[in-house]
């Protein structure tokens, strides 16, 4: 008895299910080479427009004005030409078509044979710290694959790793200080020195993200900062470490970066500032800074020791009492300062002791600013002077 045809059966529908997705897929492919010239329009025309957006936000205000007229008198003058608008609209389309073509290839799947070796390396040297001898199991051994322990990473384009995700295991005492820094310590040597980083740990999850924090800005120059009496701006830090931000003004534009604030007065329990630094690494123009966000609220007296002039862009302002380069002049200056601080101090006692609000002559602080004054110390010392500095024991 012969066998019924059931394979042919078989063989012949699914002849017939690859013929019909054949075909879809050739109407599909027909209908992308159809519509990929105006897909790519369209992109580029959205590209152009968001880039157009930006440039009119990032113009000011004041000269808004005289380029909406610019760009008014150009679509005036090119719909008198004859055949002006045809043009133009062939050049729209060209710059669209051009604008939005695509540019980037697909990014390659996984690590190439470098960044691969990278992450081995990195993956070996974390072994004596993520794994034990009683481990069935472990995570971190040697010549064991990396794949699992780093489920993210990303690589900047001179082929350093950016960002790193670790997973270790649960037994990692990552409740303790010590093993934190010995972990951080050898990421930071393995993954590339001269540049900042940011660990954060995920006790919960045994997960250790490491990335890396964009360069400070250094565009940034001394202005009026929107701060409140008594606090002062030494620089700008990472957003990681501060959540509040201040307005501040580069060039004609305005950004919010995040502070580092130093307060004093009665806001503070040590309303001094140690800055120390070799020459030519900011430690002037730090002290400039300051004393040009004091003079909004204070007196400041400068004794310079460099006498190189870096003070002089404070002469003549109002609130600057002082700006003294040579030996006598520093002197006498912070003999003043002593005196006077002497007297606010006994005044201010005088007043709390009779219940009185402080004198009106008190209450403006006084900021003595001294730029390396072991210089004049030694000068001192060659003139059989007393040194300048012990002058500051009172205030």
């Amino acid at each position: 008895m012969a066998r019924p045809p059931l394979p042919r059966i078989l063989s012949n529908g699914t002849a017939s299910l690859a013929r019909s997705r054949e075909l879809a897929r050739s109407a599909a492919d027909s209908a992308t080479d159809v519509l990929h010239p105006l897909i790519t329009i369209a992109r580029g025309l959205r590209r152009l427009a968001a880039a157009g957006r930006r440039r009119w936000a990032e113009t000011p205000k004041d000269k808004r004005g005289p380029l909406l007229f610019l760009v008014a008198s150009v679509i005036l003058v090119v719909a008198l030409v004859p055949y002006g608008p045809l043009l133009a609209g062939i050049c729209l389309m060209g710059a669209c078509a051009w604008t939005g073509r695509e540019r980037n290839p697909p990014a390659p799947d996984g690590p190439d044979e470098a960044q691969a070796q990278r992450l081995q390396s990195l993956y070996e040297a974390l072994v004596p710290y993520f794994s034990v001898p009683e481990d069935p199991d472990p995570l971190f051994a040697h010549g064991g694959a990396w794949d699992k322990a780093f489920p993210s990473y990303t690589f900047d384009d001179t082929g350093r790793i950016s960002r790193l995700v670790v997973h270790y295991p649960a037994y990692f005492t990552d409740g303790e200080a010590e093993s934190r820094a010995r972990i951080e310590q050898l990421l930071h040597a393995k993954s590339g020195r001269g540049r900042e980083y940011h660990f954060a740990w995920d006790e919960e999850g045994n997960e250790l993200t490491v990335s890396v924090l964009p360069p400070l800005p250094t565009d940034i120059a001394a202005q009026r900062f929107v701060t409140a009496p008594g606090e002062t701006v030494l620089g700008f830090t990472d957003e990681t470490d501060v959540r509040r931000t201040l307005p501040v003004t580069d060039g004609e534009q305005c950004r919010d970066v995040p502070p580092v604030v130093w307060r004093t007065g009665v806001r503070s329990t040590e309303p001094h500032l140690l800055i120390a630094g070799q020459p030519g690494s900011g430690t002037t123009t730090l002290l400039r800074s300051i004393a040009l966000q004091a003079l909004q609220y204070g007196d400041v007296l400068v004794v310079e020791g460099t006498g190189t002039g870096d003070y002089a862009c404070l002469t003549g302002r109002e609130g600057v009492l002082a700006i003294e380069c040579g030996v006598a002049g520093a002197l006498a200056s912070l003999e003043w300062a002593a005196h006077e601080t002497e007297r606010r101090l006994i005044a201010a006692n005088r007043a709390r002791q009779a219940g009185h609000s402080a004198p009106e002559d008190i209450k403006r602080p006084l900021w003595i600013l001294l730029d390396r004054p072991s210089a004049l110390g030694h000068l001192a010392a060659a003139d059989g002077r007393d040194d300048p500095q012990s002058l500051l024991q009172v205030p």
